[in-house]
C-alpha cells in the first residue's frame, strides 16, 4: 500500500489556503448529455484567467505562492496545489528554477514524478504548450490523486484495451502512442518510453531539437503511458487539455453543447488531435464515423 502522505498534506494545505484566499476552487455542475463514459461538467464559477482571452500571468511559479506549497522534492522540484482546482488535492510538480513547458521533459522531471508516485498515485498528465492546453509557460506536471483501487479516469478501460492490441497505432482514434509502464515504475524507464513515444509521433528528439516539433499531451497511470499529438487547443467553445483525452470535459458559457450532444465527444477530440494513422474501432464500430 502507498502511504498517500502527500495527498493528506495537500488536503490539509487546501483547507488553510482556501481560508486565506490563496486557493480558489472552481464550482462546477454535472451535465448529462448521454455521452458515457465521458464525464462532462459545466463551470459555474467565474472563468479563471487561464481560460480567458487575456491569458495567464507570465510566470506565477517564480516565486510560487508559499501558501500553495505542499512539499519540497530535494532542490530540483516542489509540489504545489493547483490554485484553481475542480478536484480538491489537485497537485502540481514544478522545477524550482525556470524550465519551459514547451521544452523536453528531462530526467529530473521523471525522477520527481516517480518520487511522488511512490507516495501518492492517480492520474498524471502534462500539456506540452498552449496549443495542447497548457495554462502557464513554466513546466508543471499535474496529478489528480486517486485511491489505490479506484479507476484513474473515464477512459481507463478503453486505453487498457487499446494497449493490448497488436495494431494499437492503427486502431487509435487519433494520433497517439501507448505503452505499458515499466514495473517497477522508474524514472529511467519512463524517460525511455517518453522518447520512444516522441519518435513514434514524429515529435523529434532532444539530441537534435531544442523543443518538440508538435504540441502533445501525456497521460500516465501505474498501468500505461499515453501520448497524444495535438493540432489545436480550442474547438466549439471547449478548451481541451490532456484531461479531455482522459474522458473529462469542462464546458463554459461559450461551449456548444448542442453540437456536442449531436456529434459526441469522440468527434470533439478528433478536431483537436492529429489524425489517426488508420481506421479505428470503438464499441464495435469501425471507421471515421465511429462514436461512443
Amino acid at each position: 500500500m502507498v502511504p498517500e502522505t502527500l495527498w493528506q498534506l495537500a488536503l490539509a494545505c487546501s483547507e488553510r489556503a482556501e481560508s486565506n484566499g490563496a486557493l480558489v476552487p472552481l464550482s462546477t455542475e454535472s451535465l448529462d448529455l448521454g455521452i458515457d463514459p465521458f464525464v462532462l461538467r459545466r463551470l459555474v464559477s467565474r472563468t479563471p484567467k487561464h481560460l480567458r482571452a487575456e491569458g495567464p500571468k507570465p510566470n506565477p511559479f517564480l516565486p510560487w505562492d508559499p501558501a500553495l506549497e505542499v512539499s519540497r522534492l530535494g532542490d530540483s522540484h516542489v509540489v504545489l496545489l493547483n490554485k484553481y482546482p475542480v478536484q480538491r488535492g489537485h497537485l502540481l510538480v514544478i522545477p524550482t528554477s525556470w524550465k519551459p513547458q514547451s521544452g523536453w521533459l528531462e530526467p529530473a522531471d521523471w525522477q520527481a514524478l516517480v518520487a511522488v508516485h511512490a507516495d501518492t498515485q492517480g492520474l498524471w498528465f502534462f500539456n506540452s504548450c498552449a496549443a495542447a492546453g497548457a495554462s502557464q509557460p513554466h513546466r508543471h506536471l499535474q496529478l489528480l490523486p486517486r485511491p489505490r483501487q479506484a479507476s484513474t479516469c473515464p477512459l481507463e478501460d478503453y486505453y487498457t484495451g487499446l494497449m493490448q492490441r497488436s495494431d494499437a497505432l492503427q486502431a487509435a482514434p487519433w494520433r497517439c502512442a501507448i505503452s505499458p509502464c515499466p514495473a517497477p515504475l522508474s524514472a529511467e524507464g519512463l524517460a525511455a518510453l517518453y522518447l520512444e513515444h516522441c519518435s513514434q509521433l514524429e515529435l523529434g528528439h532532444p539530441a537534435h531539437q531544442n523543443a518538440p516539433g508538435h504540441p502533445y499531451n501525456l497521460l500516465l497511470t501505474d498501468r500505461w503511458l499515453v501520448t497524444v499529438r495535438r493540432t489545436q487547443e480550442h474547438c466549439r467553445g471547449f478548451s481541451i487539455n490532456a484531461l479531455g483525452f482522459a474522458g473529462y470535459l469542462l464546458a463554459t458559457s461559450s461551449s456548444d453543447l448542442v453540437w456536442l450532444k449531436a456529434e459526441g465527444p469522440w468527434a470533439l477530440l478528433r478536431q483537436v488531435a492529429a489524425p489517426a494513422l488508420g481506421g479505428f474501432t470503438v464499441d464495435g464500430h469501425q471507421g471515421a464515423d465511429a462514436s461512443w
